[in-house]
């Protein structure tokens, strides 16, 4: 897999006009080309993927937070 980060100044208009951010990630999977928009902001929670995508509001101190609780939970 791999991934690369670019202007979406230099992709195609067409595709730069269905695109709101400046940059785009590039991914390659299994001969599938994804286009992700990169969303600039110091917001920590834009970076969670996966299993709280579907809660972006949570920060990383929440979850540090949940994952020591747990942790006390298990002794």
């Amino acid at each position: 897999m791999d991934e690369t980060v670019m202007d979406t100044k230099a992709l195609p208009e067409f595709l730069s006009r269905l695109i709101s951010t400046e940059r785009v990630r590039i991914n390659e999977i299994n001969g599938i080309i994804q286009l992700v928009p990169i969303k600039e902001d110091n917001d920590c929670t834009i970076g969670l993927r996966g299993l709280f995508s579907e809660y972006p509001e949570m920060s990383v101190d929440k979850f540090l937070e949940r994952k020591h609780a747990d942790k006390k939970l298990e002794i």
